[in-house]
């Protein structure tokens, strides 16, 4: 048979059909496990508690298990094994965040070793790369023999194939040969010895490659370091070790992901594990001395702090020149619009650099054409970019996709509280011819009907474009779906502002025809939406109006996130507070996305009865911004005391919706991104909504109004905080029902004002 080989940079590849690979039985457990990650800009890592990825497969009960880059699969297998046997776990953390690691021991193995004689110390780090070192060590009296084996595999699956989606072709794994030898194989057997000879490339490293069907060329190579293996049988590396009494040995490797022969992540400047933990530990420093550091008198609040702030140093990406946040890991480390925007806006006082370059990236990419497939459009926001090979092979739309309808108009929203907090005249210049082909799409959209809807175009497309974008949550009273296109309440509300806020810019600008039309045109919507989304039988307000124009008249809690932005009328914003919480609503923990009432209720359902801490956070600024304060500190506790039952104390994306009934713990929701961003984000928005901080950079000025701390918060300290070009540092303090500010110290002339 003819072999055929595949030549790229000096190497030579071959199917690995053509060169069947001896393999190494697996003995991780199939059943679900629990699993670790951990993150580093564009890379993340998944694996179960000892450190080990099953050969996993994507039929299998973990499928996001694995090491991923730019949403492809680059490890499916990493499983240590002592003489064939899965070690035992003794301890294993990843509250580093770009780190984790694992204590181990061995099983009883024969006669040859009694169990818990060897310690396994494994530790991993992300910072371009993946590197990990072993430590072994003999804790008995005598001198042990065993082998230590590390199998390694990578499938280089695309993302949205672990998330479920179905591909009629793949492309081909490959197979890298020497090409010294004859015919270019070599290795026919498997098994590379170690020679006394200096080593060679192949027999210092192993290569895992597969070619898209894109021609593109995938490669996990791995280079090992401190001992070598002794030899290698297929993708498993192979240590024969001796330790004598007390003795320990160090092992380790580095695994690079490149595409085409260049790096797939950001490059790693680092060669040993020390130099990557040194590298990110020094970045996430200078990231602490940038942003606003929050304390409190209470340790369990300042951890769950803490976290939030390590978690979005964690999530920040790179794409291009500039670093936003992806939306969360495992399904969503990459660029997301309304998720982007919502974290953007959550963290303006934490570190304005993330509005900044988030505004700027989705300006980039912002719609010029009209584009079905990806349901692009002139002016419109992007809802999702991925760069897999089902994207670059447009199996999906992805390129970017731009099926949402919301994020257009939180892109404006963003853009005025950018400016109020940062007072940048020159991104507001750079960006404002931006700013006038987003309000132009939102005109173009709303010229038919008078409210922003969506209605899906693209085949493989979202069926609901706004936040609630699973295909069950749009349901009326009843638990029926309702037919598009669909007008939401929230989105409305987002118009709303986005008009109101652009007219003072307007202005500013001495725009007026602008000001002028844009905020009349939001005065006209703010009638019309009271008239038509107002259910009177329930006296609440729509879920949506549906094709029809008709109320899709559920209770949900997206109308909380119209009460902040002052869409409602006075009677009607508090009437929708009260309703969101009642105990249909209000779990104890937070509001459920859907009442318990409802017949499509499910606590375990995605939009239909979960709790989302996000979601939760913007109704308790509304609730804020009607002066009910005790109310929405009430959501606050709810969502801090989950919080802190959590790994790590990190908010999950949702949890499940059932009752808190006495000491029970919440109900996690089994495939929950953590660390997630706009989960992450709500934590400094419900600071900012007890301190109550009002921004205005242009003026100069700082607005602090009726600050509130809960009764289990009694001092509260904002250091480093950026108002225009001052940094101040704030200090609250509790006394029964009444919260005192002052100011601890100020750099510029920034004027504070405390309002009480």
């Amino acid at each position: 048979m003819t072999t055929e080989k595949i030549f790229l940079d000096g190497k030579t590849f071959i199917p690995a059909e053509q060169l069947p690979i001896p393999e190494w039985p697996c003995v991780v457990s199939e059943r679900p496990q629990p699993t670790l990650t951990v993150k580093d800009d564009d890379l993340f890592f998944v694996t179960d508690t000892i450190g080990n990825i099953s050969g996993c497969s994507l039929n299998d009960g973990n499928p996001s298990m694995g090491l991923f880059c730019c949403d492809t699969r680059f490890l499916n297998r990493l499983e240590l094994q002592i003489e064939g046997r899965s070690p035992v776990l003794l301890s294993s953390t990843a509250e580093k965040g770009f780190s984790l690691s694992a204590l181990c021991t061995n099983p009883r193995i024969d006669e040859r070793l009694r169990a818990e004689t060897v310690g396994i110390r494994r530790e991993m780090v992300l910072n371009g790369a993946l590197f990990e070192e072993i430590e072994v060590s003999n804790y008995s009296t005598t001198t042990v023999n065993f082998e230590l084996t590390i199998s390694f595999d990578a499938d280089f699956v695309d993302l949205f194939e672990v998330r479920g989606y179905d591909r009629e072709k793949r492309g081909r794994l490959l197979r890298l040969v020497e090409p010294t030898a004859e015919e270019g194989i070599s290795l026919a057997d498997g098994v590379s010895p170690i020679s006394k000879e200096p080593p060679t490339f192949r027999e210092e490293s192993l290569t895992l490659a597969y070619q898209g069907l894109d021609g593109s060329v995938m490669e996990s190579r791995i280079l090992f370091q401190h001992r070598q293996p002794d030899y290698f049988k297929g993708y498993t590396a192979v240590w024969q070790l001796e330790l004598a009494s007390h003795e320990t040995h160090k092992l380790g490797y580095r695994l690079n992901m490149l595409k085409n022969n260049q790096s797939s992540s950001t490059v790693s400047a680092a060669f040993t594990l020390g130099q990557a933990k040194a590298a990110e530990l020094m970045e996430e420093q200078n990231w602490v001395q940038q942003i606003t550091r929050i304390s409190s008198d209470k340790n369990t609040f300042n951890r769950v702090i803490e976290r939030a702030e390590q978690d979005m140093y964690l999530l920040r990406q790179s794409f291009g020149k500039h670093k936003t946040v992806s939306a969360g890991v495992p399904w969503f480390s990459t660029l997301f619009g309304r998720d982007s925007l919502i974290t953007a806006s959550q963290t303006l006082m934490l570190n304005s650099q993330i509005a900044k370059e988030t505004l700027i990236l989705l300006a980039a990419y912002q719609g010029k054409i009209d584009d079905e497939w990806r349901e692009e459009e002139p002016g419109k926001i992007l809802h999702e970019l991925r760069l897999g090979e089902m994207a670059r092979c447009q199996e999906i739309p992805h390129t970017p996709y731009y099926g949402t309808v919301d994020a257009t108009p939180l892109w404006l929203m963003l853009y005025a509280e950018h400016y109020a907090w940062t007072h940048d005249h020159e991104l507001l210049e750079q960006l404002w011819p931006n700013a006038l082909a987003a309000m132009e799409w939102i005109d173009r959209n709303t010229k038919e009907t008078s409210y922003l809807s969506y209605f899906r175009k693209s085949k493989r497309g979202l069926p609901n474009q706004g936040w609630k974008d699973s295909d069950d949550c749009i349901v009326n009273h009843k638990g029926e779906l309702a037919n598009g296109p669909i007008a939401l309440c929230e989105v409305q509300a987002y118009v709303y502002a986005a008009k109101m806020r652009l007219a003072e810019i307007a202005r500013m600008k001495k725009r007026l025809d602008l000001a002028d039309r844009w905020q009349e045109e939001a005065r006209s919507l703010k009638v019309r939406f009271n008239r038509d989304f107002w259910v009177e039988d329930l006296d609440f307000c729509a879920l949506a109006l549906d094709g029809d124009g008709k109320p899709v008249d559920s209770i949900t809690s997206n109308p909380g996130h119209c009460l902040h932005l002052g869409l409602f009328t006075h009677e009607r914003a508090y009437s929708v507070a009260e309703r969101l919480r009642a105990p249909d609503m209000f779990n104890g923990w937070g509001i459920r996305t859907l009442s318990s009432l409802s017949p499509a209720y499910n606590p375990m359902g995605y939009h239909t009865g979960s709790v989302w801490p996000h979601d939760n956070a913007l109704i308790a600024m509304g609730l804020r911004s009607l002066g009910l304060i005790d109310q929405a500190l009430e959501i606050f506790q709810g969502l801090f005391d989950m919080t802190s039952q959590q790994p790590y104390q990190r908010p999950p994306e949702l949890f499940c919706g059932y009752e808190r009934n006495g000491d029970n713990a919440p109900v996690q929701y089994p495939v929950a991104c953590t660390p997630q961003a706009w989960a992450t984000g709500s934590v400094f928005q419900l600071l900012q909504m007890m301190v109550n901080l009002v921004p205005d950079a242009q003026n100069n000025c700082l607005r602090i109004i009726d600050p509130a701390l809960p009764e289990s918060i009694n001092r509260l300290s904002f250091h480093n905080l950026r108002v225009g070009p001052t940094i101040l540092d704030l200090e609250f303090e509790r006394s029964g029902t009444t919260t005192a500010c002052r100011v601890a110290k100020k750099r510029g002339n920034l004027r504070v004002v405390i309002e009480a």
